[in-house]
């Protein structure tokens, strides 16, 4: 819920600092940041509001932080991402990482915060974070339906020539709104990496009547091999009992079956690629 801030010179209108001050001191007023106040305690969201009255008015959220407005912060944020102009200078803030904008932006509004656009906020950080992470993210902005494709190579025309749009280019090409998950869009890169081709992500099975009966994470339908993640879900018992039940009638209908962990992704991603290709082959 949307908390109500004031800043120094808006009080001051109807109160003197002296009267701030002792309203702060009764807990009448809370001082959120400097020369920014509320009446009562701030979630983060109200909190991040407060950071931008004392930003720039040309400020806005990108990156990671915009991402997450945009319904695909598949990151973690670890500080607060704004861009500003060229033109103005970078604030210091703790806790705050400033961009100065390349290109031309007018921002968005979501919940009451200037954002970049979905499609631009995408591709930049599919040009600037690592290839690991930023498959994920066009994956889920497609997902989210925050953008769609057509956008993203939009948006590609407007970056051409700026650091890192060629590894953008190469997985805007390859993204899939169909992966579920940061593992799920991983574990397809490592295996597309390792010279196999790209699987079809949330393969369904249907049985003897043609009734979709199981859903396969990553999959070759035509060679019926099929890929999963197992992250911590598949630990609690009642999972176990229908992972088991499904593997088995996955098993008598043809399908050869092959599963990893956050091991293999993250320490073996070479085991992945010899496993499943073993398994194609």
């Amino acid at each position: 819920m949307s908390t109500e801030l004031w800043r120094t010179r808006v009080l001051m209108r109807t109160l003197t600092k002296k009267r701030i001050r002792t309203q702060v001191s009764r807990e009448a007023l809370l001082r959120v940041r400097r020369g920014v106040y509320a009446r009562q305690v701030c979630d983060d969201e109200n909190e991040l509001r407060a950071l931008m009255l004392c930003l720039p008015e040309e400020a806005m959220l990108t990156m990671q932080s915009a991402a997450r407005r945009h319904g695909f912060g598949v990151l973690p944020e670890g500080a607060v991402h704004v861009q500003v102009p060229p033109e103005v200078s970078r604030p210091r803030l703790p806790g705050l990482v400033v961009h100065h904008s390349v290109l031309p932006v007018r921002p968005v509004m979501i919940r009451g915060l200037p954002c970049v656009p979905a499609a631009q906020c995408a591709v930049d950080l599919a040009r600037t974070v690592r290839r690991w992470d930023a498959m994920p993210v066009l994956d889920a902005a497609l997902r989210t339906r925050a953008v769609a494709r057509d956008d993203l190579f939009h948006e590609l025309t407007m970056h051409r020539g700026l650091r890192g749009v060629r590894q953008a280019r190469d997985l805007v090409a390859l993204a899939d709104g169909r992966a579920e998950c940061r593992q799920e869009s991983q574990l397809r890169l490592v295996l597309i990496d390792g010279g196999l081709p790209a699987p079809e992500p949330q393969v369904w099975v249907q049985d003897e009547c043609g009734v979709p009966r199981f859903r396969i994470d990553l999959g070759y339908r035509e060679r019926r091999v099929g890929i999963e993640y197992d992250g911590l879900s598949h630990l609690d018992r009642e999972r176990l009992r229908h992972d088991r039940d499904r593997v088995n009638w996955l098993d008598a209908s043809g399908w050869r079956m092959r599963y990893f962990t956050d091991r293999d992704l993250y320490r073996r991603p070479a085991q992945i690629i010899a496993t499943v290709r073993a398994a194609l082959t």
